[in-house]
């Protein structure tokens, strides 16, 4: 598909921002949406709107089919071994939250989790959580000058002993790809638990969960051209199985009294209560969309993007790149030379470019690099070369303004 045909498939691309075509560098936050996408979410409330599972009537039924079509295509996206292994949440902070909360009865205070030090808060705060409720030992996985996982550090931690491990696969700041096959395999040498946050990776690379083999797999809609709203909790049958429910009621139970509950088996058990119907129709077809496209060309195009980004923010000069790496993912963290990454943020969406400035949920990873906050531009399947030129010489517009 040639990109002036795909960019057109995005109406939010086409609009103006104070005056200027919009240039929309900040993908890792969230996605534009395929009109596909917005039409399959409409077509659900426009013909089938009706709860799933419950009703005997024929909205009813459509809508439970479509839905559950929907954890088929994620199945197969994943290639997870069973249909029962893929669980609908509202994003991926749920889905780690949902983890970490199932896993406190096999938690004690003689466990050690191991977080990346890059990790999102999300993938940082529930483990903490977790560690509140049980007395575990939560460390930090050192990050090398490179930006990357410390990998003999690493090696040396779980020598120590470790219950969990939780990583990144694709950090949402750097775009710095984690070996995560590697690791999870060490991981589970050493008898641990593995959880791999992979928001970031999901629009940008194929997953497949069963080479991985990783415990759980997280992943949000949003962020691979789908809806807000609705994410993936991918685990091992006999590792979700094992979670005690974070939500209770509604569709997860199987008997109720007043005396007693019992609860529903997977993936039913661990989806308490209306699930966003629409929003996971939308997922399904955003899944659809990613996977019409020619996979190798497109993976090829966004390197060669990002490549081309990180080349021009060099070229610019007083520009500093964080973890910059020729095999990094949608992103490329950056500053202009000592002046505040809100200010370039602001002069840069007064000429229509839109990027991401701050901690971006990072605050640990903004700790090691020595640095309050940043600047992210990333990439999408619809970013041009004309984006990135029109970003960097709106940069050098604000170099010139702030250092004049």
């Amino acid at each position: 598909m040639q990109l002036l045909a795909l960019r057109a498939q995005f109406p939010a691309l086409e609009q103006t921002l104070a005056g200027y075509p919009l240039c929309y560098l900040d993908t890792a936050a969230t996605s534009q949406k395929p009109q596909a996408v917005l039409d399959a979410m409409a077509s659900f409330y426009r013909d089938d709107n009706a709860n799933v599972h419950r009703a005997a009537h024929q909205l009813s039924a459509r809508a439970t089919a479509n839905y559950e079509q929907v954890r088929d295509k994620v199945q197969a996206f994943i290639n997870a071994a069973k249909r029962q292994e893929i669980i609908f949440t509202h994003g991926t902070t749920e889905a780690i939250n949902m983890v970490a909360w199932g896993l406190t009865e096999q938690i004690d205070h003689t466990s050690t989790i191991l977080i990346d030090s890059a990790a999102h808060h999300a993938n940082i705060v529930p483990w903490q959580q977790l560690a509140k409720r049980t007395g575990a030992k939560i460390i930090a996985i050192p990050l090398d000058a490179n930006g990357r996982i410390d990998q003999p550090a690493y090696q040396a931690l779980l020598s120590n002993g470790a219950s969990i491990v939780a990583m990144n696969h694709v950090s949402n700041v750097m775009g710095t790809v984690n070996p995560v096959k590697e690791m999870i395999a060490q991981a589970k040498a050493a008898g641990a638990i593995t959880l791999v946050d992979g928001a970031q990776a999901i629009a940008h690379m194929p997953v497949n969960v069963n080479t991985l083999g990783c415990d759980f797999y997280v992943f949000s809609g949003h962020k691979m051209y789908g809806p807000t709203g609705v994410g993936i909790l991918y685990g091992q049958f006999e590792q979700l199985d094992k979670l005690s429910p974070l939500l209770t009621g509604g569709e997860m139970i199987d008997t109720v009294s007043f005396e007693m509950t019992t609860f529903n088996t997977l993936p039913n058990r661990l989806e308490a209560g209306t699930p966003a119907i629409a929003d996971v129709i939308g997922l399904g077809a955003a899944i659809d969309f990613i996977a019409a496209l020619p996979q190798a060309a497109t993976k090829k195009r966004e390197a060669e993007l990002l490549k081309y980004l990180q080349q021009q923010l060099q070229q610019l000069g007083q520009v500093t790149l964080y973890g910059a790496h020729q095999d990094n993912l949608g992103a490329v963290a950056f500053n202009l030379a000592d002046e505040h990454h809100q200010d370039v943020g602001i002069l840069l969406d007064q000429q229509g470019v839109a990027i991401r400035c701050g901690h971006h949920c990072a605050m640990p990873l903004m700790q090691s690099l020595g640095i309050k906050g940043c600047c992210r531009a990333s990439i999408g399947i619809y970013t041009s070369v004309e984006d990135i030129d029109r970003f960097v010489e709106a940069l050098a517009s604000v170099k010139a303004m702030l250092f004049d």
